[in-house]
């Protein structure tokens, strides 16, 4: 598996990712010649060695035409899922758009679809996203790692005027992201950065262990004093076929509650961030029947998770530790049956495959078609295989 670990200690920004994977081994004119696949005129990319502070970078420059296109949401999806470029490229870029559009509604308290995007929806922002996705596919990275997120302070001047810093999008999108906040003045993580780390990054903090390949320092276009202005990815290959995270797991006793609480708890946590929930049967003090829940979350939901169980529980106390994971690497796909299409969750075991179709979709066929369900799931493994 092929990690991409982001260090963004002294910031983050769209170009700063660009100029980062291009040191790490991506092709400007790979760069380009993908990014051309959006069938969008009125841009080019231009390279050149920087150092900032006695560090070697690489700046990418988005040389763009003056423009006053204000472009929603549905436009940017348009241009992306109308290119010719990967499926993969144009999930994840679009991913991080919808987002961005997120972010901004909830600033200007609208809705998503109605956002103008500006500055952070310029054509200069869709070639940072859409490169960034294509840098990191050309470079075969499977995950993204990253450092919490580091966001300046003081005023900056944008459309709206003056703006504090963090600019507001930027707080809306590190909602349960890890961040510091530093006392350096200035702008260090941009949306568009702070859109492509936290959309693209499973985890947040210390990589696992894995085997550096290559090594890049993105700069950006401001010079701060005795500070350098540069984003270093370290993408590297683990010593396992095993996708790794950490979690933490969130656990309480309880034996004074409704037991049929259990069923809309779970799905509070679900809604919450929980990535699992169960429950396990105890014997409590007092030989009292109780039991544990217990859920599985990402370490920047836990104080969301531990607020869902104050909340809804009758519990006055959580636990939480932080556990490692290692999960078979997997991905989602379509098999077409005689009876339709039906999805399939794919795990990659042993140089080899084994899938896991989706409950609902087989239920649906099997009420449809008036047969039984087992017969559905036989007949979606006797598709895969052919």
């Amino acid at each position: 598996m092929r990690t991409a670990y982001i260090d963004c200690v002294f910031g983050v920004s769209g170009d700063m990712i660009l100029g980062a994977l291009v040191a790490c081994g991506v092709p400007l004119e790979t760069l380009e010649c993908e990014l051309g696949k959006l069938n969008i005129t009125g841009f080019s990319l231009r390279g050149e060695k920087v150092s900032h502070a006695g560090i070697a970078a690489q700046r990418i420059e988005v040389l763009t035409e003056n423009q006053h296109e204000h472009r929603h949401l549905s436009h940017i999806r348009d241009i992306i899922e109308s290119s010719a470029l990967s499926d993969r490229v144009k999930r994840q870029a679009v991913d991080i758009f919808t987002r961005l559009a997120e972010a901004e509604a909830r600033v200007h308290g609208t809705l998503p679809e109605t956002v103008h995007f500006h500055e952070v929806g310029a054509l200069d922002a869709i070639v940072d996203v859409v490169g960034a996705c294509i840098g990191l596919e050309y470079l075969n990275v499977d995950t993204v790692v990253s450092t919490p997120l580091y966001l300046g302070t003081g005023m900056i001047e944008c459309r709206h005027g003056m703006m504090p810093v963090p600019v507001p999008a930027v707080v809306e999108l590190t909602r349960n992201i890890p961040v510091v906040r530093t006392g350096i003045e200035g702008e260090m993580t941009t949306p568009t950065g702070a859109a492509i780390v936290t959309t693209l990054a499973s985890s947040y903090g210390p990589a696992e262990a894995f085997t550096p390949v290559a090594v890049g320092y993105g700069a950006g276009s401001r010079r701060r004093e005795h500070i350098p202005n540069v984003l270093r990815i370290t993408v590297g290959e683990s010593r396992t076929d095993y996708d790794e995270d950490r979690c933490v797991l969130v656990e309480t006793n309880i034996d004074d509650m409704n037991p049929e609480l259990f069923g809309y708890v779970s799905g509070r946590l679900f809604e919450a961030g929980a990535k699992d929930v169960w429950t396990t049967p105890v014997i409590m003090k007092k030989g009292r029947p109780g039991t544990i829940l217990s859920v599985l979350a990402e370490v920047h939901d836990a104080d969301m998770i531990a607020d869902t169980l104050f909340t809804e529980t009758t519990t006055i106390g959580v636990r939480l530790t932080e556990v490692a994971r290692k999960k078979l690497r997997r991905e989602e796909r379509t098999i077409e049956t005689r009876y339709g299409p039906v999805l399939v969750k794919v795990v990659f075991v042993n140089s080899g495959e084994r899938i896991t179709p989706e409950y609902e979709d087989c239920v649906r066929i099997a009420r449809k078609q008036g047969i039984p369900l087992q017969e559905v799931y036989d007949e979606v493994r006797r598709s895969f295989a052919r």
